[in-house]
């Protein structure tokens, strides 16, 4: 029996799926299936971005220690990291501070609490407030005149510090925690120090500058929806409608919109847009006399710290005032007594003749001593307070030869405080970019400023040469809009590894060269 042989492809056949096999298009290559796959063109738009957002984050320089400058207004940080506070406030600590500078390049990888602004403060990186191995990496070293590798150094003696410093603000000591906290707090402007029984320019809640804590928004009784005027609760049908659940899901997302949104201000605590600086009750005790400016111009009314204890005081009081006594009806009418006189006394100096008013004008005006505003002023509130202060306060302090000795020990009293602020980053300067400026390739030459000269010709031959390599094999993708993919990339490389030699070469070459480079002397 014989059977019929397979049935073979004819040439016209083959020829159809070579050139289907052929014509396959790029975009079903593992390479352009790589999930990590882009062009040459989205590869550079993306490193710009990030060079661009990182400019964003940190637009300062961060080249220069702010040390050498001395004591200044600027905002400082503080290191968990190098330099750990106990878990009990009366154990002993040794706190240091850091300026913006050093906060990035010598603390950047560390646990940092932002302080913000402090007046009169020194840099303490590289000081005996520090370990010898935390060392500062701006500074120049006075022993190797290199930079970097300062440590052991003598810190400012008049550098102040707080429980800021241990990452806890506000009379309620909270550990302060960014992504959890709400609302706004406000800094002190700061009249006493610690020591002096003042709070050093702490931060506040607003909770607790009357005396309800920081959380005390949670505990108002938030109104019931869909509730009546009377209190009585709307009937609940038994039949669950798709309207009801509807009317449960908008409830759910208002309360989350309602977490997200600032808790609002305590009663009696003023709007943010009516002060511009303000005094906690620590400094105003600690400097007594400032309490006679509450109310008066440029002061807002006095913002007491009322404890529960004391909330029902105020209406006691007003009560107690309302009720007419002995006293005050015999004051009526002492007043009245003495009203009539000035009104007869008015009348006789109205009366004077024109000789007596002429030989007046004709005596010689002698200059006349300022007088002491305070002198004017309602007796000081009772009770502990904070002030708060418009933008043109300054202007109403009373500077009499009384009163003037009291505000010189306090500038920021006097006038407008200037905070330090480091120069601009210029996107990458001659000198060598900033960390956050500049490109790459400005950032590596920097770098080989700093390496031995034979590092050096080995590091720029190994840049050219693998600058003149990838040219062409980017330079293909870029013009025909295809994607580059992990494994093209690998291949490539592969191919490359075989020059390393020439490079080596090139490094044994320079090290034969006997020459050396004057050490300035």
């Amino acid at each position: 029996m014989m059977m019929d042989p397979p049935p073979v492809a004819s040439a016209s056949q083959e020829a159809t799926e070579a050139s289907s096999n052929k014509s396959r298009p790029r975009t079903q290559s593992l390479s352009q299936q790589s999930d990590d796959s882009q062009t040459a063109a989205d590869f550079i738009r993306d490193q710009l971005q990030l060079e661009a957002d990182a400019r964003e984050a940190l637009p300062y320089s961060i080249e220069t220690c702010t040390k050498p400058l001395g004591s200044l207004r600027q905002n400082v940080f503080a290191c968990l990291t190098c330099n750990p506070p106990p878990a009990s406030s009366s154990d002993p600590y040794n706190p240091a501070g850091v300026c913006y500078a050093c906060s990035v390049q010598c603390h950047g990888e560390h646990e940092l609490v932002e302080i913000f602004q402090k007046r009169n403060f020194t840099c303490d990186c590289g000081t005996t407030r520090f370990t010898p191995e935390q060392q500062c990496t701006l500074r120049i070293n006075p022993e190797t005149n290199t930079k970097g590798g300062v440590h052991s150094e003598q810190p400012d003696p008049n550098n102040k510090y707080n429980q800021n410093f241990r990452n806890r603000f506000c009379s309620c000591s909270i550990d302060y925690k960014p992504h959890e906290q709400k609302g706004t707090m406000f800094q002190c402007l700061g009249l006493g120090t610690d020591e002096t029984g003042g709070c050093g320019e702490d931060w506040y809640h607003p909770g607790c500058l009357v005396g309800l804590g920081p959380n005390w928004y949670e505990k108002q009784v938030k109104k019931v929806p869909n509730g009546n005027s009377n209190g009585i609760l709307p009937t609940i049908s038994e039949d669950a409608t798709p309207q009801n659940d509807g009317a449960q899901q908008i409830d759910g997302n208002q309360e989350a919109e309602d977490d997200d949104e600032d808790p609002p201000l305590p009663e009696g605590f003023p709007a943010e847009d009516d002060f511009d600086h303000f005094l906690c009750y620590k400094c105003v005790e600690a400097y007594p006399w400032i309490k006679r400016y509450a109310g008066t111009p440029g002061f807002l009314p006095a913002v007491f710290l009322q404890r529960d204890a004391d909330a029902s005081l105020p209406k006691k009081r007003k009560l107690e005032d309302d009720e007419p006594d002995e006293d005050s009806e015999r004051t009526k009418r002492i007043k009245a007594e003495s009203g009539g006189l000035e009104a007869i006394q008015s009348v006789a100096e109205s009366s004077e003749t024109p000789s007596q008013l002429k030989e007046e004008d004709g005596k010689e005006e002698t200059p006349s001593i300022p007088e002491c505003k305070l002198a004017s002023f309602p007796p000081a509130p009772t009770g502990q307070f904070s002030l708060f202060l418009t933008s043109e306060f300054r202007d109403h302090l009373c500077r009499c030869a009384s009163c003037f000795p009291k505000l010189q020990p306090h500038p920021q009293l006097l006038e407008e405080e200037e905070a330090y602020e480091p120069p601009l980053s210029d996107g990458g300067s001659e000198q060598g970019s900033t960390h956050g400026s500049g490109s790459l390739y400005d950032r590596g030459e920097s770098a080989l400023k700093n390496v031995d000269r034979v590092r050096a010709i080995e590091g720029v031959m190994a840049y050219n040469h693998l600058k003149e390599r990838l040219k062409p094999f980017f330079q293909q993708f870029a013009e025909s809009g295809k994607a580059i993919g992990a494994e093209d990339i690998k291949e490539y490389f592969a191919k490359l590894r075989g020059d390393e030699q020439a490079i080596k070469d090139a490094g044994e070459a320079a090290k034969e060269d006997h020459r050396q480079e004057q050490s300035g002397y």
